[in-house]
């Protein structure tokens, strides 16, 4: 179904900023417009949008679609995909292209001059998309609840002996029987000291007495994706291991009660790093505090120490601090949050407290 009401908040932005045209190549941000979704491997696939509202997609025609609710400039593969195009930009003025754009097309568009000049169109499409309409925070929100259901039958399974992927396959059977669509990430399943690499990828390695295990787990649920992280120990962990986790706890928890519209994202991410580095284990967190998430688990815009925009209600991203201590312990908690008018709002309920495997 073709979105008038996303188009026109992308409308706004380019006037804005005065910028008459805009190609679109990234397949999600098509389908997010569009409702087309296609996957057109190394060939050319389009949307053009002027600054008048005009849309056309340039599509091959291995790919056909029917009744499209927007006009659609075909061409085969014995033609220039780029030529067709030159045929609705307007040469006398700059044209925005995203950074998805395949270099060899947009070398050939700037052969060609169909345009006077090139900008990166990028932030026309991402502060968009950055902030979920209510159809999008309802997909989250179902995405994420079958998450927090997985996460309750993934940790009962998780057992001496076993392997990280001999858990990742259990984690497999789970999300079929509750009818995800897939992981939306690979899993981060690490035991002991495989948990203190953040992004850990996942091996035979058995689990042991006393780990730390990290499940950092997702998957997609109506085109849209969830993600989520808790830690749990193998059995009794020692006091500094302990330790850490009622720190990282804290931060993700201080953090979360921070977000509220009109905060820096950079402002959320101190809060939880601040906690960290107050406690003594400043450069045992060696990430971001998070990222947006939607369509794809890592969308445009983080959490982080550089990224100094303000929140807006509708905007979707995950808190996840963490402590690292090599060779010994690695404890990450993250949830996903909406922005809400006064706060935010947790799209997980899956409880964060310290959970010791019998």
């Amino acid at each position: 179904m073709f979105r008038k009401d996303r188009l026109e908040r992308i409308l706004s932005a380019m006037k804005e900023d005065k910028l008459s045209q805009l190609l679109i190549t990234d397949s999600q941000s098509i389908y997010y417009i569009t409702g087309i979704n296609i996957h057109n491997g190394n060939r050319f696939y389009g949307l053009y949008i002027n600054e008048n509202g005009k849309c056309c997609l340039i599509n091959n025609a291995l790919f056909p679609l029917h009744n499209p609710e927007i006009d659609v400039v075909w061409y085969n593969d014995t033609e220039s995909a780029v030529k067709k195009l030159s045929g609705v930009v307007d040469a006398s003025k700059s044209i925005g292209v995203d950074k998805f754009m395949s270099a060899h097309f947009l070398i050939e568009m700037m052969n060609l001059k169909i345009a006077s000049a090139y900008i990166n169109g990028s932030p026309y499409v991402d502060y968009v998309r950055m902030v979920k309409d209510a159809e999008e925070i309802e997909k989250m929100q179902a995405a994420s609840t079958l998450n927090d259901k997985a996460m309750g039958m993934l940790i009962p399974k998780v057992k001496i002996g076993m392997t990280e992927l001999e858990c990742i396959d259990e984690l497999t059977k789970i999300y079929a029987e509750l009818g995800g669509e897939g992981f939306s990430f690979d899993p981060i399943i690490g035991f002991g000291a495989n948990a203190a690499n953040p992004h850990h990828s996942s091996n035979d390695t058995k689990l042991k007495e006393g780990e730390s295990v990290i499940l950092d787990i997702g998957c997609v649920k109506n085109g849209y994706c969830s993600d989520m992280t808790r830690t749990i120990f193998s059995s009794e962990p020692d006091a500094e291991s302990k330790k850490v986790f009622n720190i990282v706890k804290e931060a993700n928890e201080k953090a979360i009660a921070a977000v509220k519209p009109g905060v820096k994202f950079s402002e959320i991410d101190g809060v939880a790093r601040g906690h960290i580095e107050a406690a003594g284990y400043g450069k045992s967190f060696t990430h971001r505090t998070g990222h947006c998430i939607g369509q794809s688990v890592h969308e445009f815009g983080d959490v982080s120490a550089i990224h100094h925009a303000t929140l807006k209600e509708g905007m979707i991203f995950s808190i996840e601090p963490g402590i690292y201590l090599t060779g010994k312990v690695g404890v990450r908690i993250e949830d996903l949050v909406v922005v809400t008018a006064d706060g935010c709002k947790s799209l997980n309920s899956y409880s964060k407290e310290i959970f010791i495997k019998k």
